[in-house]
């Protein structure tokens, strides 16, 4: 990326640069979001709200505000089951748990919280919803995750999912964004609540075994028994997230040789090596981020992470090191549309429209269709359910599929599942999927890719939003005939938010950041190095011609 390298990248965080979990949770309840105030509004980005108690963007009355919302809408909806909530292990979950329960059990929301105050994964919330709604046409199950994904550790997150058990769309969050505006503006006296004492007495709060019930379902996903045969020897690092205690009762239950790297939980995150811009985050994507098992990668035939609320996964390889996400999702659909016969023949490959274009290629060698919609894993959650697409997956490092007998298994993004994956691959393979993607690229070509961000004002980035195919007057990318523009993604005809542009060999996606004065460039080159910067070059002119145009 543009942006400039920390010095700090890859080390360990100072101490002085440690989140201090006192004040945050202090300013969780002490400080009021002005709705005045266009950051401490109530905003439903791809994954759910998302602020910081000490810039009230994320405190007490946002949490209230929200549940009482998402209790009115399924009301209004006619959803009367049970609601499934679980955290992870940011310092902000916790508080934020209680505040939900305060206003569930006001509104007599039947609500199961996680047995004995157990994390819980993005993955285990969707599996709850999704199993107890199973046969039901009536009284159905949705819930919520407290989780701000593998964002810092001063961050919190707060995530709806409708009986679908996958992430809200945008006509859910849109209604729920505009009331919990709404009763902040009214000084929350339509907020319905009761002492957190009384909520946990409610008879309408019980608890669940989200983790039995997630991983004695697993061998429905993963062929174990391939895994236990074969005697891969598997590291995990759950990066002090909300997997944290699910990896050693999978290794028991399937009685597979797997190693937990740690199992340490610290608000602070102070076992994490910083990221590329100096700031602790959780992602298992990022090399900056993984070094500790990174470093023990000759220790392991696989190892993999997962990031906070194990919705996201990271792999790493004897062979290559941590592998980039396009390139093990690409391994990932090549293996399972090869291994699942029990699959609808005519289930799909799901991708993200910035993922690698790798992914179309063993699509069009499976014989699969290629479902390529916008970003956000939304767009996967019908086809998932239904069984129209075996695998969804974005370029960041998240995906889920189908289970082993065509079913419905997790419709929001299975950190766990992906990264166990990998262990089957290797057992079944005996090549680990670092091996597996060099074989993959030397028959279908190797991408290079790269994001590079360009600054924008607000009036560029909109008209960047709405860009369409007729502004781009080029006809050549990068010395090759232009194939496609597109301002709608070829699966579903979802409008992109931005542009994307392809030849034979390469492509590139440009659309605004929404929460940055910047506009971000995808690129990808089946060529060479000196072929991936003309394409950046040039998709950089294309762009900055059509924002400035009129």
């Amino acid at each position: 990326m543009s942006a400039r390298l920390s010095p700090l990248a890859g080390k360990l965080a100072p101490e002085a640069q440690l989140v201090d979990v006192a004040r945050l949770r202090d300013a969780y309840v002490d400080l009021r979001p002005d709705v005045g105030v266009p950051a401490q509004r109530v905003a439903f980005g791809t994954s759910g709200h998302r602020g910081g108690s000490l810039e009230r963007s994320f405190n007490e009355w946002h949490v209230l505000a929200i549940t009482q919302a998402i209790c009115e809408y399924r009301a209004s909806k006619g959803i009367d089951g049970p609601l499934f909530i679980g955290i992870d292990t940011h310092a902000l979950s916790q508080p934020a748990l209680e505040s939900a329960l305060e206003v569930l059990a006001a509104n007599g929301v039947e609500t199961m919280v996680s047995k004995g105050g157990e994390y819980t994964p993005t993955p285990a919330i969707s599996h709850a919803i999704l199993t107890y709604n199973r046969g039901r046409a009536t009284g159905l199950a949705d819930g919520i995750v407290v989780t701000p994904s593998h964002n810092p550790p001063d961050g919190g997150g707060f995530k709806y999912n409708p009986p679908n058990g996958g992430p809200a769309d945008t006509d859910i969050t849109g209604w729920v964004q505009k009331r919990a505006n709404a009763l902040i503006e009214g000084g929350l006296r339509e907020v319905r609540r009761v002492p957190l004492a009384e909520a946990l007495r409610a008879s309408t709060t019980h608890e669940h075994d989200f983790l039995d019930a997630y991983v004695s379902d697993l061998a429905n996903v993963i062929d174990f028994d391939a895994v236990r045969a074969s005697g891969v020897h598997l590291g995990v690092d759950p990066l002090g997230g909300s997997g944290v205690h699910y990896w050693a009762p999978i290794a028991d239950r399937y009685g597979i040789d797997l190693t937990v790297v740690s199992d340490e939980v610290d608000h602070t995150f102070r076992f994490m090596s910083v990221d590329w811009d100096g700031k602790i985050r959780m992602d298992p994507s990022s090399s900056y981020a993984m070094q500790r098992l990174i470093g023990l990668k000759d220790s392991y035939d696989v190892a993999f992470a997962c990031d906070t609320d194990h919705d996201r996964h990271g792999i790493v390889t004897r062979s290559t090191g941590l592998l980039l996400p396009n390139h093990y999702l690409s391994v990932l659909v090549d293996y399972l549309f090869r291994h699942r016969p029990q699959w609808r023949s005519d289930a799909g490959v799901g991708k993200t429209l910035v993922s690698t274009a790798l992914l179309d290629r063993v699509a069009k060698r499976l014989g699969r269709r290629l479902y390529e919609v916008p970003v956000g894993f939304k767009w996967f959650v019908d086809g998932l359910f239904d069984g129209s697409l075996g695998f969804g997956g974005e370029e960041s490092a998240g995906a889920s599929f189908l289970r082993r007998d065509g079913g419905v298994w997790s419709t929001d993004k299975d950190g766990i599942a992906s990264a166990l994956m990998s262990a089957e691959i290797t057992a079944r393979m005996d090549k680990d999927p670092g091996e597996l993607y060099r074989q993959m690229t030397s028959e279908l070509g190797r991408p290079l890719s790269e994001r590079v961000d360009a600054p924008a004002n607000t009036e560029q980035k909109a008209k960047l939003s709405k860009l369409s195919p007729d502004q781009v007057k080029s006809t050549q990318l990068a010395g090759e005939k232009i194939e496609a523009v597109l301002d709608r993604a070829p699966g579903n005809g979802a409008p992109i938010g931005g542009i994307k542009v392809a030849s034979a060999n390469g492509w590139f996606a440009a659309r605004p950041s929404g929460t940055e004065d910047i506009y971000k460039i995808y690129a990808e080159s089946f060529k060479d190095e000196a072929h991936l910067q003309q394409l950046l070059e040039e998709a950089q002119a294309m762009v900055d011609q059509a924002l400035n145009a009129g």
